[in-house]
């Protein structure tokens, strides 16, 4: 089936994208072809213009097809795609009447490197446009022109800080920036393009510069763009601590077009992107991609019940959270509190987020009230008799959470599912006191839900099916990437980190300084240091944790650090009570963390700290959490190994361009990997004991991954 149909209508050419068989427009190897033909085939004397539409409810195109990178080899396949996706869009570009592009939905990726290519750009309003090049998401670089067209429409400083970062640009920024040219309603898009054409072919545009006077200025000069070049290179390595190779490639290509032309720009753009693509970096990425498209699919969609009205009980920070991603999405929520002010501070936080994202014109006014009206606050259970699904997202205390499980069956019908978010308890233990445990499920989420991508389903032995495929629909329809695993204390991401961060205190009892151990595990790629994440995650909660996985370690003779109990009944949580690691500071409304709080060495030693090897602390704390994952696959907790790369790196910070623990154990060799354990068991015992699955795959020779 063709990919491309075409209309004349009143002389302009109207070509509509429509994969076949596919829910959005993906850029691929049958489109390049079928527009290599069209542009052969249209006699431009025969037509005033060409306009390009999706015949998708949502998107134009929303990316590259990244099974093309799969299916090349690197570098060579790879730079020669790039290279003929770049002569097409020349041809685009250049062609004798004017190309429009007419978006409404995701122009993401490759995408928007087709819009850039025409000669103008609509786009709808609507919260559903979205443009961005997101290629350094997969340790690439924009591979279709992306490094030349992006600058020239916006702006060096303004193209490096989107091609740097991957963010997200939303219509009216677009449109402000200079990257789009019209915005409308969604309805009036294609209208408004054939309108362009007519425009264009009377004289009447001209692009304006929406660049600041300082950036014409700056970009004007090739001493001062040398200066642009370089502080974005130093801005970059101190995000990245120079563990991706893209970000500078993508300066290099900038640098280049904008230097000796575009194209020697396009020329090293396509060297470049064959490189990238065959460094381990990316090849980590895209294996995290296509895990991450894995964990937005549901193999059960079949075993999907109706979910139309949620109950969250706690409107807390999760449950608040909780509400917000659901309501987001359009599912109807009770939030339910003690009293019906503490729910209605919780709506407010919720309405307060959607206020921010109108502010930024993400969406309109009429929109954040429309969803802030589906979130109903309510001290009491009434109207719960029709809800589908219970999150409940209250305190971690096993009778309180059996109680309010028997209040909820109670007050709700026979099809409602019952799920808890803890981080910890086994959801076993708290089925014990339901009359359906067949109904109650795990749904772990993690904090701030609305910004954390991950949901891990837990299920028991008596977990229905169709609980497990609805809870996880529902995770879906949030819009996270959802992985389902087996009962046990701490689950997976809770049990693999607590060895993690046990080593933390082990390690600041050995005498090194908080922000030593912080800075060497944000350098190894882990978004935050330890030391910040006992703050964040909250002193309090990490003794209770430590106390529901003590009988598990102390199986295989591992005795955790105390300190965290030792330090919550000293009156250490970290910043809810702005006492912990770090001291806080109040900053526009704000509290910010600030120095080591050095109080708390007087627990770990005294004051006197010792610096110690970078490569030591990284590996002891890093081989702790992969070891774990592994224990955690062997006892089956975990069902595959992708759900525990997933996990780790987006639920816990697992640096993403390793690819996760099992990635990671492949990409060492489980041999190395077993090695450095037991060397590391010697001088330090159990807590470094090799799984069992681990001396195994050694010995064959095995990898976790066999793509």
């Amino acid at each position: 089936m063709s990919y491309l149909s075409t209309e004349n209508e009143d002389g302009v050419l109207v070509v509509t994208l429509d994969q076949p068989g596919e829910k959005v427009n993906k850029l691929d190897e049958q489109l390049i072809g079928e527009f290599q033909d069209l542009l052969q085939n249209t006699d431009p004397d025969s037509i005033d213009g060409i306009v390009l539409v999706s015949g998708k409810e949502s998107n134009f195109i929303a990316g590259a097809d990244v099974e093309m990178l799969k299916n090349k080899s690197a570098p060579e396949g790879i730079e020669e795609l790039s290279r003929r996706g770049n002569k097409l869009l020349l041809k685009l570009e250049n062609y004798a009447k004017p190309v429009v592009a007419a978006i409404h939905g995701s122009c993401i990726g490759g995408g928007m490197e087709v819009a850039m290519a025409c000669n103008y750009r609509v786009a709808s309003e609507h919260s559903d446009t979205t443009m961005g090049q997101p290629e350094v998401q997969l340790g690439l670089l924009p591979g279709g022109g992306g490094t030349q067209r992006l600058p020239r429409l916006i702006g060096v400083q303004n193209a490096l800080t989107y091609m740097l970062t991957g963010k997200t640009i939303y219509p009216r920024k677009a449109y402000k920036l200079g990257l789009l040219d019209e915005l409308t309603h969604r309805d009036a898009v294609l209208t408004a393009a054939k309108k362009a054409v007519a425009k264009i072919n009377k004289g009447n545009f001209e692009r304006k510069d929406k660049r600041s006077l300082l950036h014409q200025l700056m970009e004007g000069l090739s001493p001062l763009r040398k200066i642009i070049y370089s502080q974005a290179r130093k801005r970059s390595k101190s995000k990245t601590k120079g563990n991706y190779p893209a970000p500078d490639k993508i300066i290099d290509c900038v640098k280049e077009g904008y230097e000796n032309g575009m194209e020697a720009g396009l020329e090293l753009e396509s060297v470049n992107f064959g490189k990238l693509a065959a460094t381990p970096e990316s090849k980590a990425l895209v294996n995290l991609f296509f895990a991450m498209q894995g964990a937005k699919k549901n193999s059960d969609e079949d075993k999907v019940r109706e979910v139309e009205k949620i109950g969250v009980l706690g409107a807390g920070l999760m449950g608040s959270g909780i509400a917000d991603v659901s309501a987001n999405n359009d599912y109807r929520v009770l939030l339910k509190d003690q009293t019906v002010e503490q729910a209605g501070e919780g709506k407010k936080d919720i309405w307060q987020r959607l206020e921010k994202k109108r502010e930024k014109h993400i969406i309109s006014s009429f929109e954040r009230d429309r969803i802030s009206s589906l979130v109903t606050p309510t001290e009491t259970y009434k109207g719960f008799k029709n809800t589908d699904l219970v999150i409940e997202a209250v305190f971690e205390d096993l009778d309180l959470k059996q109680s309010i499980l028997q209040e909820v069956e109670e007050a709700t019908s026979d099809h409602t599912i019952f799920a808890s978010n803890t981080s910890s308890l086994p959801i076993g233990d708290i089925a014990d006191a339901a009359d359906r445990p067949d109904q109650v499920v795990g749904m772990h989420y993690f904090s701030p839900v609305p910004k954390m991508p991950l949901l891990e389903i837990i299920t028991t032995d008596q977990t229905a099916d169709w609980v497990t495929a609805t809870a996880r629909e529902v995770g879906i329809q949030q819009g996270k990437h959802v992985i389902v695993v087996n009962d046990g204390p701490g689950f997976y991401t809770t049990r693999i980190l607590s060895p993690f961060m046990n080593e933390a205190l082990m390690l600041l009892e050995e005498g090194i300084a908080i922000k030593e151990l912080d800075s060497h595990m944000k350098d190894f790629g882990f978004p935050v240091g330890p030391a910040a994440l006992f703050d964040e995650v909250g002193i309090d909660v990490a003794a209770h944790i430590t106390k529901v996985l003590n009988e598990l370690f102390a199986e295989r003779g591992v005795n955790p650090s105390t300190k965290p109990e030792e330090l919550f009944e000293a009156g250490y949580k970290g910043r809810k009570n702005q006492k912990g690691f770090y001291r806080y500071k109040q900053k526009n409304g704000e509290t910010k963390k600030d120095a080591p709080n050095e109080d708390i060495y007087e627990f770990f030693g005294g004051s006197g700290r010792t610096s110690m090897d970078a490569e030591t602390v990284q590996q002891r704390m890093t081989l702790t959490m992969v070891n774990e994952a592994a224990w955690c696959l062997q006892e089956d907790i975990l069902r595959y190994p992708v759900d525990g790369d997933l996990g780790a790196v987006l639920g816990l910070g697992f640096p993403p361009f390793l690819g996760g623990p099992f990635r990671y154990i492949d990409r060492e060799g489980a041999g190395t990997i077993v090695e450095r354990l037991q060397n590391y068991e010697q001088k330090h015992g159990a807590r470094f004991t090799p799984a069992d699955i681990l001396k195994k795959y050694a010995e064959s020779d095995k990898k976790f991954h066999q793509d």
